[in-house]
């Protein structure tokens, strides 16, 4: 008797609340990207739609600042305060928040709503980076400009009511890369009166090596997908994918390519990922090697969900990623 082996898309489990939200996803007109200008258009109009989905009723004010990044271009810092952690309370936590677009593509604008979220859910003071994009400022650019937030804000602390010892760095997606290649930058370089009190990095964008076989089972659920973290790493590195090599991409740039010793002085660190999403493995790959190096790690796998499912805030999953980080936040 002959047997029929199953396609990979029937035997790929999905989220039964996310299939819903996947098969609409499925019937809109595709994108056209030939190039990275052609992907950060496309980022960017997904940014402001899936940010538009949050529920924001507190009154969140904002304050931008102007600093110098360590090349002495000046980038903007955008605080965000909740009524939580209005001036005149003790000194309490901070985060500093990198947001996505794959090295290539977002802006505080885009991203305000998903801060004023944060800011509203912790209680929490949010520094938002507007650090430089990619091709224009290729790497190390985006994580000196994080780097130099973070030590503009231990600097002036006490003035925004902030204890310099408890802020966490943040990022989502290339955010979280740019999160992880900054706490690398800071133990070489030092600089920062404390370390960091934590690392919190949603599905981090961190090995410019991923690749994945086209006839991979999960290929055809990516949100980011192959040929864009392609297009986007050639654009932040400056190089092909066949002329990188480890002598010329910085581990500040790929914190995946940074050696075990280089990991021992991490901070605790929170990350999460769908099972669905491009960057699973390489997220793995380093809450492996950060447990291997002894380092307090809190680590979620989400089955059956891609890249970015936490913001369709009305599917279970979602609601269980967004409460285990909210309460890792908490603890610092």
């Amino acid at each position: 008797m002959s047997t029929v082996k199953a396609s990979y898309s029937e035997r790929v489990k999905v989220d039964p609340e996310w299939a819903l939200v996947w098969k609409a996803f499925t019937q809109m007109p595709k994108a056209v990207i030939n190039d990275v200008y052609d992907l950060r258009a496309t980022s960017n109009t997904a940014q402001t739609a899936s940010a538009a989905m949050l529920l924001i009723t507190e009154e969140i004010e904002e304050t931008k600042h102007t600093i110098s990044s360590l090349d002495g271009t000046s980038i903007n810092v955008h605080q965000f305060v909740p009524p939580a952690a209005s001036p005149g309370t003790s000194p309490q936590r901070a985060i500093l928040f990198a947001f996505g677009g794959g090295m290539i593509a977002g802006s505080v604008d885009n991203w305000r709503a998903s801060i004023k979220e944060l800011a509203q859910r912790t209680g929490t003071q949010v520094f938002a980076v507007d650090y430089r994009l990619a091709p224009e400022h290729p790497a190390p650019a985006a994580v000196e400009d994080y780097y130099s937030a973070a030590k503009w804000l231990q600097l002036h602390a006490a003035s925004f009511d902030v204890d310099p010892a408890r802020i966490v760095l943040y990022g989502k997606s290339a955010g979280g890369g740019i999160a992880t290649g900054t706490v690398l930058l800071i133990n070489d370089k030092g600089g920062l009166q404390y370390p960091p009190a934590a690392l919190v990095v949603e599905y981090p964008m961190l090995d410019d090596r991923t690749v994945l076989p086209a006839d991979h089972p999960i290929q055809e659920f990516l949100i980011w997908t192959s040929k864009g973290n392609d297009l986007a790493w050639e654009a932040y590195t400056g190089k092909k994918r066949e002329d990188r090599t480890a002598d010329n991409v910085s581990v500040y740039a790929a914190p995946a390519r940074a050696e075990d010793s280089q990991l021992a002085t991490f901070p605790d660190t929170y990350i999460d990922v769908g099972g669905l999403d491009l960057f699973v493995g390489e997220n793995i790959e380093l809450a492996r090697r950060l447990v291997n190096a002894g380092i307090y790690v809190e680590f979620h796998l989400y089955p059956g969900v891609p890249h970015g499912f936490n913001h369709v805030r009305h599917i279970k999953v979602a609601q269980e990623a967004i409460a285990n980080q909210t309460k890792f936040v908490n603890r610092y």
